[in-house]
Formats: structure tokens, C-alpha cells, sequence
């Protein structure tokens, strides 16, 4: 029984297998091919913060192949009403596997601690590595490979960030990452979140120039500048983060066949531009469809092959 709580929870070779579980998934759903392989399954999603891509496309996911999901929100209580420790034995009695978008990381680690069925990761303000997975899967379609692949992160250095510095690393891929010195990742966060072994083609560069990290780019992604909880320091980033919007003549910056990635929801003319988000490089709502498949390959690897 294994958690997806980080990236760490699993190798490269097992990132692989998902994302080709997926890949298969996706295909078979576009050719109109209807399987079960978690027939009889139930999944109980736990919310702690507001959400579109993650319910829809675990709902969804689990519909398709031939399970259930339900949404539990503050009725619940997580850590009020009754314990974690009793939530999670009681909970995990009952279903087969658990998805949680959760206020703070911590809260998901306790629940796998007490849980005797797999964790979801849904999202925390530390982690959301089901995103990882979809925009690795999105970048696999659009160029075929990890290697040689230069992925340019532009602004806060974020939960999306973190996750895919470690997918980065794992995959082989090149990053750069453009920040305020204030906001850059330290070199301990990047030793934690790339560990000791990373991939032999992983390359980082960090700076504070936007224009330097997009050249040779193959992907610019950026998220919101003023994270759920962050709300209070909003007038303040707007003024820090303004040299680092996604507009046109950035995106004009980077590689002829660059592609345009964004997690959503996306504060439009704030972090990118409409030109950007509405241009032909970009790939959000393929990006965001891919939430559907790539968490359809990490259920059917957690449940019927994970051990």
C-alpha cells in the first residue's frame, strides 16, 4: 500500500509507468474503448479549499473506470469535529483510496500516517504533485521526450514550482526558474526537493531575468502571483512580480515552437497576458484536460500495481 502524498513517494521508473498508464488511458477514451479496471472501487475526496480541475477530474476519473467518488468538505470537520487519526481509520475503513486538497501540507501527512489505504495528494500550500504529473504528461505529447527539454519557470516560486523542480529532476528535463532574490529558491530547498541521485540530464539555472530564463526555452509556465492564503500581501506582490508577466514579447524570447503553460486559474493581464493565454503556443486547457488522464493512470497504478 503506497501514499502520493510528494514526487518523492515515487522513483523515476514509476513516474514513467504512470504517465504511460495515461497515455494509454487517453487513448482508449478518444477511441471510444470502455474498460473497468476499478470496478467496485470508492475514492472519498476530502476539501479543505475551493476546486474545479481537481474534483471534475478525479469525479470523472474514477466514473471511468468503473468507480465511485465523493466529495466531503466541512461537514467532515477535518481536525475539529473529530480527530485525524480517527477521521483517517474510520474513512479509510470504508474506501479504497483517499484524495485530499488540504490548507496545509502537514494536514495530508498526518492523514496517510493513520490511513490503511492510499493518500492522495490534491494539493497543499507545499505540494501539488498531481499537477506535476499532468504537465509532464503534456510536455511528453507535445515534444516526445524529457530529454534535451528546457522548461522556464517565470514568478513565484511556488507549491506548482517546487513540484516541478522535482519532475524536473527525476525526468531528466533542463529548468530554469526566474524570480525575485526574495522569492528564488535557497540552495536547501532545492537539495530537498531534487534529493541526492537526480537525473543526469537535470540542469537548473536560477535568476532574476526573465528574458535570460526563457532563452532556449521549450515551455514557459508561470502561475498566480498571489497564492490562496496569500491574499493579505496581494498589493505588494502585483508590485514586485510586474517585470515578471508572460506577455508576447517574452514569449517572442524563447524557442520558435515554445508552448505556453499555466496550472489555472489564471488572473488574466496580471501574471501572463490574454495575448499569451489566448495564442496559438498556448496549451492550458490540453494541459488542464490532462489532469483527467494522468490521475486516471496514478489510480489505476496505485490500486491495482502499487505495492
Amino acid at each position: 500500500m503506497r501514499h502520493f502524498v510528494t514526487l518523492n513517494d515515487i522513483t523515476t521508473e514509476e513516474f514513467h509507468r504512470i504517465l504511460e498508464r495515461a497515455t494509454a488511458l487517453k487513448r482508449e477514451l478518444k477511441q471510444g474503448k470502455k474498460s473497468a479496471p476499478l470496478a467496485g472501487k470508492t475514492m472519498g475526496m476530502i476539501f479543505e479549499k475551493q476546486s474545479l480541475r481537481t474534483r471534475v477530474s478525479f469525479e470523472t476519473g474514477m466514473f471511468q473506470l468503473g468507480g465511485m467518488a465523493m466529495s466531503l468538505g466541512s461537514e467532515i470537520g477535518f481536525g475539529k469535529r473529530e480527530s485525524v487519526k480517527d477521521i483517517a481509520q474510520v474513512l479509510s475503513s470504508m474506501v479504497d483510496v483517499i484524495m485530499f486538497r488540504a490548507l496545509e501540507h502537514q494536514n495530508v501527512v498526518d492523514l496517510a500516517a493513520y490511513s490503511t489505504c492510499p493518500v492522495i495528494n490534491g494539493l497543499t500550500d507545499q505540494s501539488h504533485p498531481c499537477q506535476a504529473l499532468s504537465d509532464m504528461m503534456t510536455i511528453l505529447e507535445i515534444f516526445g521526450q524529457f530529454q534535451g527539454i528546457k522548461l522556464a519557470w517565470i514568478g513565484d516560486t511556488n507549491n506548482v514550482a517546487s513540484c516541478l523542480l522535482q519532475a524536473a529532476a527525476k525526468l531528466g528535463l533542463k529548468m530554469s526558474v526566474a524570480a525575485p532574490a526574495r522569492f528564488q529558491f535557497d540552495s536547501a530547498r532545492v537539495n530537498d526537493l531534487i534529493g541526492t541521485s537526480p537525473a543526469a540530464e537535470f540542469a537548473l539555472d536560477l535568476t532574476d531575468d526573465p528574458a535570460k530564463a526563457v532563452q532556449d526555452a521549450h515551455v514557459i509556465y508561470t502561475d498566480v502571483w498571489v497564492s490562496m492564503g496569500q491574499e493579505s500581501e496581494e498589493a505588494s506582490r502585483k508590485k514586485i512580480f510586474a517585470p515578471y508577466q508572460v506577455d508576447g514579447a517574452l514569449l517572442a524570447k524563447a524557442r520558435r515552437d515554445a508552448v505556453f503553460l499555466h496550472c489555472l486559474p489564471a488572473r488574466r493581464n496580471l501574471e501572463v497576458t490574454d495575448e499569451v493565454m489566448d495564442s496559438p503556443q498556448s496549451r492550458v486547457v490540453v494541459q488542464a484536460e490532462n489532469r483527467l488522464h494522468a490521475q486516471k493512470g496514478l489510480l489505476v497504478w496505485l490500486l491495482t500495481e502499487a505495492g
